[in-house]
């Protein structure tokens, strides 16, 4: 089948978490047979940060951020058997939505993928002019990369026909265990950009367990650190390359992940960290929210806080030995239930059941 996504960058993680995700479902669904064309907008310095050049799995159009790019880009739209707009574009997404629901071929598939399904659905209470409200009833599909029963039952009250998750997964081939770098040497590291619905949480599991350890070292990566209050221990690494992840998160004694607002109010909602961090068998401590042990078991293949005091309290407690058990431990369970390539299996077998529910009617 011919796949169209609009969606934010394949080639940039650039301020866009969401590329690592997008890489391996889609490199996973072309090992189906499926087409894809991948567009995205040249916005937000994203491609002078490539992380990446065009995979051969994927052809991807680069277009201008203007009025003139959208209407190009959305004139192929009717050349697919499967269209998807993902959310957080950060230009056009409204015109991008409704040019899908638009332009899209009768016959075609159309998706709304939502890689941020919490907050969007937050945004959908309060605004009764919402597009994707708008767009729900000529959408065929909602898929999600998190959120499990809570989102599912709330894209189905505002009325999705199917409202299905697609979890983070890991893809083996590009993040895996790596010998340490010095340059991310430390006892607790943090990757993750600063942003209003995460800034707070962070100050508590991050900052606040730092604080509390001032004999331990830190690291924080990702965009818009620089000018936040840190305490001494804390060193700031900046943007993370995607090739350097596997040496981030394989040096440090433990890696964290720290949710989201809406993300951990919401639960059911591995960040893609969690997988790539649990890929290169580092130690993870995660903040607590609800559905963790769907993807790893607490005190086994993760350390669980509720707090940046048992941050600090895991830390002290945590050996050399400990966390190299909890690291291969998590390792093997994404290894054997949550890759990519199992992802991609899932949404192949989506595609397929609505192909054949298609020919049935007729």
């Amino acid at each position: 089948m011919k796949i169209a996504f609009y969606g934010s960058s394949l080639l940039s993680s650039y301020w866009n978490g969401a590329a690592t995700y997008y890489r391996g479902i889609l490199k996973a669904l072309a090992g189906h047979g499926h087409a894809i064309t991948f567009y995205e907008p040249d916005a937000f310095d994203r491609q002078q940060h490539r992380d990446i050049e065009p995979p051969d799995w994927a052809r991807v159009v680069v277009y201008p951020a203007t009025e003139e790019g959208l209407r190009s880009v959305l004139s192929h739209a009717p050349e697919a058997d499967v269209v998807v707009k993902a959310n957080g574009v950060g230009v056009f997404d409204r015109e991008l939505l409704e040019g899908v629901v638009r332009l899209a071929r009768p016959d075609a598939l159309r998706i709304f993928w939502d890689v941020d399904a919490a907050a969007t659905l937050d945004e959908m209470r309060d605004a009764p002019d919402h597009p994707v409200r708008h767009a729900l009833p000529a959408l065929d599909m909602v898929l999600t990369y998190g959120g499990g029963p809570p989102v599912i039952a709330a894209y189905e009250a505002f009325g999705a026909r199917r409202c299905i998750p697609v979890y983070n997964a890991l893809d083996p081939e590009t993040h895996h265990p790596v010998p340490p770098d010095p340059a991310f040497a430390c006892d607790l590291a943090f990757l993750g950009n600063r942003l209003p619905d995460r800034e707070a949480r962070v100050e508590e599991f991050f900052l606040r367990a730092a604080a509390l350890s001032p004999d331990r070292s830190f690291l924080i990566g990702g965009n818009g650190w620089e000018t936040k209050y840190m305490p001494g221990n804390v060193r700031h690494r900046g943007h993370v390359y995607t090739a350097e992840h596997n040496a981030f998160n394989a040096t440090p004694r433990a890696v964290l992940n720290v949710a989201r607002d809406s993300m951990a109010h919401v639960g059911f909602s591995p960040a893609t960290r969690v997988f790539e961090a649990a890929g290169a068998a580092a130690c993870l401590i995660t903040d607590a929210w609800e559905g963790i042990e769907l993807f790893l078991t607490p005190d086994v293949e993760v350390l669980v806080a509720r707090d940046g005091q048992d941050v600090a309290d895991h830390l002290a407690a945590l050996t050399p030995e400990r966390a190299a058990a909890i690291g291969k431990a998590a390792r093997e369970r994404v290894l054997a239930q949550h890759s990519y390539a199992l992802r991609g299996d899932q949404v192949a077998a989506i595609l397929a059941e609505h192909v054949a529910r298609i020919l049935e009617a007729a």
